[in-house]
């Protein structure tokens, strides 16, 4: 039995054939109607989510699976004093494939540990989101035809923002990837990920302003400044529209740049932007859904059956 907790979880290579899948799977979709026919997905959200819960949620329908679950710790037997390891023995007993999502980082490790059934991070505090990874690198290699020999930026909250720390990680493997950090001194990606590119001799620069290096980039993922990750509201307050990607600022960008983001936006993107071609966020969401479908099917080994 098998789980997804680090997306490095997967070599590059099973990565490819998770791509190949999913882009199998958007071609011919009904194809794969009734794959899952009979299994049931637990998605045990202990954070909340709109995204992630419901594209694992129309991932499963999508296959012909059914769904169960929880969408927040208040509804579930956590508010009791419930440990995710007994949450997850439970859930085993109920279900054939659990994603889960926690506020606390190693809460899907324990779950993976004592689960019965394969487990899915959905994201761990500011840790890991590897689901949303896999999204942003299918939406990349659908897109640009590759996951090698381009410039990526990554503006925002580049501190506390698990989809980025994960994407760094995923990214760090292949040829050809050279990283901007786009932040404010005070959401600086943290020195561990920095040790980690150098250990690698991966070519890397740190910025302040955007309009310094937008012209520079293949592709720009912009993050919100996450409140939730604030110990105070002022922090917060003063650093929330550091960034705001409008069309002036886009002007400076290549033609053939993309923008991608995880979602959900604040300000950090303005409205005008989404009818720009160079905008892929919300073909980004479609993609997810791809992947998870991608996912189910090979942790539940159903792809390996015809």
């Amino acid at each position: 039995m098998r789980h997804l907790i680090n997306p490095l979880d997967f070599t590059t290579d099973e990565l490819d054939r998770l791509f190949d899948l999913a882009a199998d799977i958007e071609q011919h979709p009904e194809q794969y109607a009734h794959k899952c026919d009979g299994k049931k997905l637990a998605t045990c959200f202990y954070e909340p989510s709109t995204r992630t819960r419901l594209s694992f949620e129309t991932a499963m329908l999508n296959l012909g699976g059914s769904v169960i679950g929880f969408s927040d710790a208040a509804s579930s037997s956590a508010s009791k004093g419930e440990s995710v390891a007994d949450t997850i023995r439970v859930i085993s007993c109920f279900a054939d494939i659990c994603a889960m999502r926690h506020p606390k980082e190693g809460a899907a490790t324990v779950a993976a540990s004592h689960s019965g059934i394969p487990v899915i991070n959905a994201g761990d505090g500011g840790h890991q989101h590897p689901t949303q990874t896999l999204t942003d690198l299918l939406t990349i290699r659908a897109l640009k035809g590759r996951l090698s020999d381009f410039t990526i930026g990554l503006c925002g909250d580049l501190k506390f923002g698990r989809t980025v720390h994960s994407l760094i990680n995923a990214l760090s493997r292949y040829d050809g990837i050279r990283f901007v950090f786009i932040s404010p001194e005070e959401l600086r990606i943290p020195d561990y990920i920095i040790e980690m590119l150098r250990e690698k001799q991966i070519p890397y620069k740190e910025v302040i302003r955007l309009e310094d290096t937008i012209g520079d980039l293949d592709l720009l993922y912009m993050t919100r400044v996450q409140r939730e990750r604030f110990f105070n509201e002022e922090d917060y307050i003063r650093l929330k529209d550091f960034y705001i990607l409008d069309k002036t600022k886009l002007n400076l960008a290549r033609e053939d740049m993309l923008v991608l983001h995880p979602l959900p936006r604040v300000n950090e993107i303005s409205v005008e932007v989404d009818d720009d071609p160079r905008a892929v966020y919300f073909k980004q969401v479609q993609y997810g859904v791809y992947v998870r479908m991608a996912l189910i099917l090979t942790l539940l080994e159903i792809e390996k059956e015809n």
